[in-house]
């Protein structure tokens, strides 16, 4: 029972195209958020892809320790994608109609405006239902796999914002991860007053060492496509000074792996890259603890979960000066900048990083630390919350 002191309890509906097991930025979000209301009390069902085709239905489902109901649609693979699922769209409404009639829920909470998003969406706007919406998704990351003609992919994306527009001006928020991705949404579509919320973790559940290093080990975590132009990273490797004897760890797996194994080889240098496929939460923290330098070349992060995660882990980046990632490396204090694509000037960034004193490589992960306090997901728990109940949000 609410009292004057504790808000009544909401039932959320979170609508997400990708989740567990997917792993992803938006996946990871998704449940971080479920997991942390859930715990806050709040009555959460999310509705995601099936696993397979033909396990649907409501499961409770234990997402970061919590259990909770996780509504799984019909889907089928997107073969040129490694893992993508997606649901049909002209079963999608359907679907929608019948659980908002059985769920009833306060608000829903949509994770991009494609197929689930989008008729959750619609639906619950002609049943009045308060919508909330966070954009994960730029059609420019998906391009590559659209099977499409060059000539084709500039009306995909043209076509890829309006759709995207069409589904958010149904919300009575919408969020992104940073300020410098909800300015570009607002350029690309006609929303405005899109906030910016952190996506947000739990900092105490990573372990920083702060201990003079032994060997300099980079490390990358994340999905292995081309995107994340981890290739990048690779032709930077050759280009250190050999005296430092760096390895780089690649931790995560994608569609890309046997192709940058490959390159590796082509460089001479596979003794000294590892990629560890998927690994559990505890391998993939143990990684990020041992490493001396976290490295991301990455040009289309919103926020980069990843990047927050080595920040809570007490490591310096090294990062592409590109979309949200200056956002979290101020040059110079917890890491270094590069330009997005040039593994010379990447080489000479992580050379700066390995040639600091103890004292100096010491004050940069305390500046990692410090600054990834702004991301405390209890902050984005908070304003959430305000914002399914309709309260006011400062920008």
């Amino acid at each position: 029972m609410s009292t004057p002191e504790s808000p009544a309890r909401i039932r959320i509906l979170i609508g997400c195209d990708t989740f567990l097991p997917d792993v992803n930025g938006a996946a990871r979000f998704a449940e971080r958020l479920a997991a942390g209301l859930v715990q806050r009390g709040e009555e959460v069902h999310v509705v995601a892809p099936s696993i397979t085709h033909r396990r649907t239905g409501a499961f409770i489902e234990t997402i970061e320790g919590e259990p909770m109901t996780v509504h799984r649609w019909a889907s089928w693979r997107w073969y040129p994608h490694d893992w993508l699922r997606f649901v049909l769209p002209w079963r999608a409404r359907g679907y929608a109609r019948k659980l908002l009639d059985r769920v009833r829920p306060d608000v829903i909470h949509i994770q991009s405006h494609i197929v689930i998003g989008r008729a959750l969406a619609i639906e619950g706007a002609k049943r009045g239902i308060r919508i909330v919406a966070t954009n994960h998704v730029m059609p420019e990351n998906v391009l590559d796999f659209t099977l499409l003609p060059e000539k084709a992919k500039r009306l995909f994306v043209k076509w890829g914002w309006s759709a995207a527009d069409r589904v958010l001006r149904l919300a009575s928020a919408v969020t992104t991860p940073t300020r410098r991705a909800a300015d570009f949404l607002e350029r690309n579509t006609h929303r405005r007053g899109v906030l910016p919320v952190s996506c947000g973790l739990c900092a105490s559940d990573y372990v920083s060492d702060l201990t003079p290093r032994a060997e300099n080990k980079l490390v990358f975590v994340g999905r292995v496509t081309v995107e994340k132009e981890i290739d990048v990273i690779l032709r930077a490797i050759p280009r250190i000074d050999p005296k430092f004897n760096v390895s780089f760890t690649v931790v995560g797996d994608g569609d890309q792996r046997k192709n940058l194994e490959r390159l590796a080889a082509e460089l001479g240098i596979s003794s000294r890259v590892t990629f560890t496929g998927r690994v559990t939460d505890a391998e993939l923290r143990s990684h990020l603890t041992g490493a001396s330098v976290f490295v991301i070349a990455s040009i289309a992060e919103l926020q980069s979960i990843a990047t927050m995660e080595a920040m809570a882990s007490g490591l310096p980046i090294v990062a592409a000066d590109a979309m949200a990632l200056p956002h979290l490396v101020h040059h110079g204090e917890n890491g270094y900048l590069f330009q997005p694509g040039n593994d010379r000037e990447l080489a000479d960034q992580i050379t700066k990083v390995l040639e600091q004193s103890p004292a100096d490589f010491a004050e940069m992960q305390r500046a990692s630390l410090e600054a990834v306090k702004a991301h405390d997901i209890d902050r984005t728990l908070d304003t959430f919350e305000a914002l399914y109940r309709g309260e006011a949000v400062t920008r």
